[in-house]
């Protein structure tokens, strides 16, 4: 059966994924299952355990590897089942040497994440199931926001230097791909630790003049109190700079937000959106928000509801809180989970109606769309759109938009 890979979890472990599988199949292993963990939740969590049972289960023959965030932040927790031949940590998975001796040693190589001091671009040529690439140009946090266990699973933040970036997107381009996914844990982050300071704006630059023949390129989630200068006149000024920004807001209530040890009040965000609806009138906003912290009431619950229309959001990422062990948040007062999960989906539901007016504004428009596979694929803008059959995955299409069925756009 080969190496297969099950990815749980954000960006950085599509692209951690594929270098796994690489590093695996050069080291010439078979009927090997790796499951990269995440651990941003408590749920992410519980549902790796499981499949990694149900896998066992399913194929007692092959042999279960752990890795990625929550392998790292809790590696007895997996060393200790019966179903998992060895844990790897996050630095570890990405070393071929760890795959070639995969059998010797402790049956946890896990080492110190925060000793970590550099990464580097991952030479992955193509992205198995997707028809955009991901390239991970920054990885770890040197931020503690008191819900957030990642920068104990990833690290401090490092950067990948320019010009490796460049050559990375150039060879990605050379093999076809037509969009590019800039990913990183804390995108905004990125070239503080590197000669000079680089910005991400600068960084962008460069790949958009460096690479000419590159049509789309994507960010994914960002910091909007990080965004630089240059970067905010690129998301103005270039076009192959996709409309789309993933923002990382998590609340829409300024004591929740300090409690949280964000760097953002509400205000700022609502100014952020404001200022850059105007210099790109065609932008569009996503978020991350966290429904239930601790202590918060309904009040303040109602600020989160009503950022969504103040900042104009279109898509959300709506997380019911969960406290993770070793946080700060874990030991503040809790919520009722009844009362968490009830604002959860009171979030979701604003934000479908969000979706539904957003996507009723997109009709009888002509749209720039990227085609996936199951004949969908997404605009600039990152709509979801319903493609004819018979495109070709990996083309850009223009395409006149016919309707929408409340999920995703319709193309004639």
């Amino acid at each position: 059966m080969g190496v297969e890979v099950v990815t749980f979890g954000c960006r950085l472990n599509i692209v951690e994924s594929q270098v796994i599988k690489r590093h695996a199949e050069a080291a010439g292993h078979d009927a090997l299952v790796v499951v990269n963990t995440c651990a941003v939740t408590g749920e992410a969590v519980r549902q790796a355990r499981q499949t990694i049972r149900r896998l066992k289960r399913e194929r007692p023959d092959v042999t279960v590897v752990v890795t990625g965030c929550a392998a790292q932040v809790d590696p007895a927790s997996f060393a200790t089942m019966p179903e998992v031949a060895k844990v790897l940590g996050n630095a570890e998975k990405l070393e071929a040497p760890s795959w070639r001796g995969l059998a010797e040693g402790e049956k946890a190589a896990v080492g110190d994440i925060m000793a970590v001091r550099e990464t580097a671009t991952h030479l992955v040529d193509g992205f198995d199931g997707h028809a955009r690439a991901f390239l991970q140009v920054q990885n770890g946090c040197d931020h503690r926001c008191t819900f957030c266990i990642i920068p104990f699973g990833r690290g401090n933040s490092r950067s990948v230097p320019m010009g490796a970036v460049v050559e990375a997107v150039r060879r990605l381009v050379g093999n076809g791909y037509r969009e590019v996914v800039l990913t990183g844990v804390d995108l905004t982050a990125y070239g503080r630790d590197l000669p000079g300071a680089p910005p991400l704006g600068r960084l962008v630059g460069q790949i958009l003049k460096h690479v000419p023949d590159l049509p789309r390129l994507r960010l994914s989630s960002i910091d909007s109190v990080e965004a630089d200068e240059e970067l905010l006149a690129a998301i103005a000024g270039e076009r192959r700079l996709m409309p789309h920004l993933h923002l990382s807001l998590q609340a829409g209530d300024d004591i929740i937000l300090k409690r949280m040890k964000r760097r953002h009040l509400r205000e700022d965000a609502i100014r952020f959106c404001e200022s850059v609806r105007r210099a790109r009138p065609d932008i569009v906003f996503g978020a991350d928000i966290i429904a239930g912290f601790p202590t918060e009431t309904e009040e303040m619950f109602e600020r989160s509801l009503a950022i969504v229309g103040e900042c104009g959001l279109t898509h959300l990422h709506v997380f019911p809180f969960s406290p993770r062990p070793g946080t700060p948040a874990a030991r503040m007062p809790q919520l009722p989970r009844e009362v968490v999960k009830e604002r959860a989906g009171r979030l979701r539901a604003v934000g479908e109606e969000a979706r539904r007016r957003f996507l009723a504004t997109q009709v009888g428009t002509r749209q720039s769309v990227l085609v996936e596979r199951g004949d969908v694929g997404h605009t600039e803008g990152f709509a979801l759109v319903r493609l004819p059959s018979g495109l070709t995955v990996g083309d850009v299409v223009d395409v006149t938009i016919a309707r929408h069925d409340g999920e995703a756009l319709i193309a004639a």
